[in-house]
């Protein structure tokens, strides 16, 4: 039986995981907000959410490369 008060309860939604890694991606976060993630946010939740929304962001940046290639040249 574990004591409550060793080990806080970390319960926050994966939308609230998804806005903490997208500010981190940008760069731009208070640092009281980065504190209240921290002691909130479980530490896989936020790993598993940034190596998807990375993932994301190359497949974006590939789909964009091969849209301009593709695109006729007018001049």
């Amino acid at each position: 039986m574990s004591n409550p008060n060793l080990s806080p309860e970390r319960k926050t939604s994966w939308v609230r995981t998804i806005q903490a890694v997208l500010w981190s991606f940008v760069g731009l976060r208070k640092n009281a907000d980065c504190q209240q993630d921290i002691e909130k946010l479980n530490p896989f939740h936020i790993i598993g959410v940034g190596i998807g929304l990375a993932f994301l962001f190359v497949l974006g940046l590939i789909a964009l490369v091969n849209w301009v290639v593709l695109q006729p040249t007018g001049l």
